[in-house]
Parts: structure tokens; C-alpha cells; sequence
């Protein structure tokens, strides 16, 4: 993603917002391999965002939950069962691990992934769930198990 900076009142405010599917369609959760695009918006409609879901094509418990604002800054970003990440201080964190935009490191910082929040990140689908309440994604969940989700 693009490196475009924002100030952090206006992330944390981008991350508290309420956001809704722009499409009232259901949709269903990536098979391995897969990846998925989902349009949200705020409630005043004055900012989009944008839900990405990805999994690994190998690793069927690898994933990547993301929630991006302004087409290019990732607000959050969740990887589950990948390699550890390294953070700008030389902190090594094991998956699964969240990051949150950071002022000046956009989201190059990780946590662990809070476990009283991701009690079970082998449950893709729950977790993608309990990532979208975290983002603040509102309203009926459209999100419906495939075959082989």
C-alpha cells in the first residue's frame, strides 16, 4: 500500500467510526487461495473504506483480515498463522499479530493479537467476524461460509 500519512486523532477517528457495506448483498468468506474486496462506508457516506480478506492458497489456516480508509491506508490489519513480524525497533512479534496506523510508521508496528479479542484465530471465520466488530463494522453481518471455507 501506499505510504500517505494522516494524523493519528484523525486514524483513531477513521477506526472508532461506524461503518456499514456499501452493497446490501451477502458474501461469501475466501476459500484458500482466495481474496476479497468488500466496500464500506461510513454512516454520513463522507468517508469509504474498504474490508480486505485474504487467504493463503498453501496454509489453509494463513490468513489476512485488513480495513482500509481512503482506498490506500490500512487502519488495521490482523495475520493469522504467517511469519513474525519485526517492528521498527527491532521487536519481533509472532503471528497472529495486529496492526494498528501508527503516526509516521503508517502500519508497520504489531501487537500480539489480543487473545481475550481472538481467543481462537484457527476459526478463520469467526475471527474475520470478531475483526469486523473490532473495526467497527455495524449492522447484519452479510458473510456466509462457502463450501470449503
Amino acid at each position: 500500500m501506499a505510504d500517505i500519512e494522516i494524523t493519528q486523532a484523525e486514524a483513531d477517528a477513521l477506526i472508532e467510526m461506524e461503518k456499514r457495506f456499501v452493497d446490501d448483498n451477502d458474501w461469501t468468506f475466501p476459500a484458500a487461495g482466495e481474496r476479497i474486496a468488500l466496500a464500506l462506508t461510513s454512516l454520513d457516506k463522507r468517508e469509504n473504506f474498504t474490508l480486505d480478506v485474504t487467504r493463503a492458497r498453501i496454509k489453509l489456516t494463513k490468513a489476512t483480515f485488513q480495513n482500509r480508509a481512503r482506498q490506500a491506508i490500512i487502519l488495521m490489519r490482523l495475520d493469522l498463522d504467517g511469519p513474525p513480524h519485526r517492528n521498527p525497533d527491532g521487536t519481533e512479534i509472532p503471528c497472529p499479530h495486529l496492526h494498528t496506523y501508527r503516526e509516521g510508521f503508517g502500519d508497520k508496528w504489531a501487537i500480539a493479537a489480543p487473545i481475550d479479542r481472538y481467543p481462537d484465530t484457527q476459526d478463520l471465520f469467526s475471527t474475520c467476524d470478531t475483526f469486523m466488530q473490532h473495526c467497527n463494522i455495524t449492522g447484519p453481518s452479510k458473510m456466509q461460509k462457502g463450501l470449503f471455507s
